[in-house]
C-alpha cells in the first residue's frame, strides 16, 4: 500500500479508500500495524467530527434509530460515518456484521458509510481499533461519527473513552423500570433515550422517561453538565418522532462542552485513557509472541488447572521474570 495516495485519497473522500484502511487498522498482523501506523501519521488530526457512541441491549432498536437518525442527518447536509460493532462467537470467532443490511436506507446514501467490525476478544462493547477508525473517518471528511456498541449490559462503557457523547438507548416496559441504576453505565452516559415511545407503548414509554430523568439527577451531577444534563428523551425510531429533539439537546450540550473549555480537557484525557491502553495490550502481545514465554505461560496454565498454584501466585511468578521488584 502506498501511504501517501492512500492518504490523500482518504481526503478525497474516496470510501474505497477509506474501507481499506479501516480493514488495515484492524489488522493484528506486524506488517499491517506499522503501515496503520504510518497512514495515521499522514493523515494527521486536522479534521474532527462530532464523535456519538450509542449503547443499548439487544432488540431496544439500535440500528432503527441510527438509520433514522442518520438520514435526518444526512438531509441536512451532513456526512455521518456509522462504526457498529458486532459481537464475536467466543467459540469460532466469526461475527455475522449485518448492520448493513438493518440500515438498509442509509446505506445506499451517498452522504453516508456504514462500517460493520467484530469485536473479537474485545471487553467493554467496542473492537480494540475503534478509536483509529474514528480517526480515519474523520480524515475522510466526516461530520458525525456513531459508534454502535455490541449491546450486552452494563459494562459497555469504553465507548465514553473515544465520543464526544454517550447515548444508552433504552425501552419502555422491559420489567423493573429503573433496573439501569446501577454503577458503570449510567454514570457515563450524557443521555438516555427512551426508544419505542409509540403505539400502546408511548403512555409506558413516557413514564419510562421521567423516571429516568429523575434517577438521573438523584444519582450525579458532573462539571461537565450544564444545569439541566443529564437528561432522558423518548423517542420513535419507528414513527421518526422526537429524534430531531434529541438532536436539539445533542448539540446544546456540544456547544456548552466546547464553550466551557471541557471538550478538549475531555479529549486530552480520552487520548491519555487509550494510551495506556494500548500499553498494557502492547506489553501482553509482546510477551505471549515469545516462544520461551509461551511455554512457560503454558506450564504455569497447567499448574494452575491442576491446583498446584493459584493464579495470582502463578501471574507473579511469569511477571517478576521479566521485572523483577529488586535490582
Amino acid at each position: 500500500m502506498d501511504i501517501k495516495t492512500t492518504a490523500d485519497k482518504i481526503q478525497n473522500g474516496d470510501r474505497r479508500a477509506l474501507a481499506r484502511a479501516i480493514t488495515l487498522v484492524e489488522s493484528t498482523r506486524a506488517q499491517d500495524r506499522a503501515a496503520a501506523a504510518a497512514l495515521l501519521a499522514e493523515l494527521g488530526t486536522h479534521r474532527q467530527a462530532l464523535r456519538i457512541g450509542l449503547s443499548g441491549t439487544p432488540g431496544v432498536g439500535k440500528s432503527t434509530f441510527i438509520e433514522r437518525f442518520g438520514m435526518m442527518l444526512t438531509a441536512q447536509g451532513l456526512r455521518v460515518a456509522v462504526l457498529a460493532v458486532d459481537p464475536s462467537s467466543t467459540r469460532s470467532g466469526g461475527s455475522i456484521l449485518g448492520d448493513k443490511t438493518r440500515m438498509d436506507l442509509l446505506s445506499r446514501d451517498p452522504n453516508a458509510f456504514i462500517r460493520p467490525s467484530p469485536s473479537q476478544t474485545q471487553l467493554g462493547g467496542v473492537a480494540r481499533r475503534t478509536r483509529e477508525a474514528i480517526a480515519l473517518c474523520e480524515a475522510a471528511g466526516f461530520d458525525i461519527v456513531l459508534v454502535e456498541t455490541v449491546g450486552v449490559g452494563q459494562s459497555e462503557t469504553a465507548v465514553a473513552e473515544m465520543s464526544d457523547l454517550f447515548l444508552l438507548l433504552l425501552a419502555p416496559a422491559g420489567g423493573d423500570e429503573l433496573q439501569g441504576v446501577k454503577r458503570g453505565i449510567m454514570e457515563t452516559c450524557d443521555m438516555i433515550l427512551v426508544n419505542k415511545a409509540d403505539g400502546d407503548l408511548k403512555p409506558q414509554a413516557m413514564r419510562t422517561c421521567a423516571d429516568y430523568a429523575s434517577a438521573l439527577h438523584l444519582m450525579r451531577k458532573r462539571p461537565q453538565d450544564p444545569p439541566d444534563f443529564p437528561k432522558a428523551v423518548a423517542v420513535s425510531a419507528l414513527e421518526d418522532h422526537g429524534i430531531a429533539a434529541a438532536w436539539d439537546e445533542m448539540q446544546a450540550l456540544a456547544t456548552w462542552r466546547k464553550d466551557s473549555g471541557i471538550w478538549d480537557a475531555r479529549r486530552t484525557e480520552q487520548a491519555r485513557f487509550w494510551f495506556h491502553e494500548e500499553v498494557r495490550a502492547g506489553l501482553l502481545a509482546q510477551l505471549t509472541s515469545d516462544s520461551a514465554v509461551q511455554a512457560q505461560l503454558n506450564a504455569l496454565e497447567n499448574d494452575v488447572a491442576l491446583g498446584k498454584t493459584r493464579p495470582g501466585q502463578a501471574a507473579e511468578t511469569l511477571i517478576t521474570q521479566f521485572f523483577p521488584r529488586n535490582r
